[in-house]
């Protein structure tokens, strides 16, 4: 009888990622010993916005020590012997880089429209005359159908730090924040920080801050659409595998 080909395993390390620039950015993420330098830093590059061609990767153990640099875009990963609970920290080269002066994270750098509030009050098809609207409608208050304790039973079982995946898309993360959250309507609300950029903010809502996180990476959704367990950070690259 013939024996069966031994296929070989493909042996992954869950690193944790940092950036120089970025310096709310943390992420934990599995990356194959066999992907070559260059392609961890494709990976990266989708998640920081850092080019390949300008970042440098140094590793690090879990005593904070400085293992070796990633200098060789073509060998290995593996190369390095890295271990999970590593550090692999990104140092953005260029000065010019989106990643640079802090205006990812500092939204006081960014430059605001304002108008007065006599002209807004003058406008149409704005939010607040839309809940004028509604109040004339409901003088009681449409806010007061929803308890203040509403779906706080369905959060028994998630707490901060838990992977998870919401609906709908099965979006993956981690929950940063499970709670009432005052400037929302009332009720309990998930924090999730997605590990791809499919969210709405950095963790502030409305000038709260509820948790911290990358920009456009945070989430507050109500606990029926969060489910926690063992959800991974998805690879890119599986995508393009047969």
């Amino acid at each position: 009888m013939a024996s069966k080909l031994q296929l070989p395993v493909d042996e992954s390390v869950l690193l944790r990622v940092t950036h120089s620039n970025l310096k709310s950015f943390s992420a934990d993420v599995r990356f194959s010993l066999e992907m070559a330098v260059e392609s961890v830093k494709e990976k990266l590059w989708k998640k920081c916005g850092t080019s390949v061609d300008s970042m440098s990767l140094g590793l690090y153990d879990d005593t904070g020590t400085k293992v070796s640099d990633l200098s060789d875009n073509r060998r290995p990963l593996g190369f390095y012997s890295p271990h999970d609970g590593y550090r692999l920290h990104i140092i953005d080269l260029d000065p010019s880089s989106v990643t640079s002066g802090g205006w990812l994270e500092d939204t006081s750098l960014v430059e605001k429209y304002k108008i007065s509030d006599e002209a807004y009050d003058k406008m149409d098809g704005t939010v607040k005359k839309f809940k004028e609207k509604l109040a004339s409608q409901n003088p009681s208050g449409h806010e007061s159908k929803v308890a203040e304790n509403y779906m706080e039973d369905l959060c028994a079982n998630i707490k901060v730090g838990d992977r998870c995946e919401v609906e709908p898309g099965e979006k993956r993360g981690v929950v940063k924040f499970v709670g009432k959250a005052e400037t929302l309507f009332p009720g309990f609300w998930v924090g999730v920080q997605y590990d791809e950029p499919l969210g709405k903010h950095d963790g502030m809502v409305k000038g709260k801050r509820y948790f911290d996180c990358p920009p456009l990476h945070g989430v507050m959704v109500r606990p029926d659409k969060v489910k926690v367990g063992d959800f991974p950070e998805r690879d890119p690259f599986e995508e393009d595998e047969i």
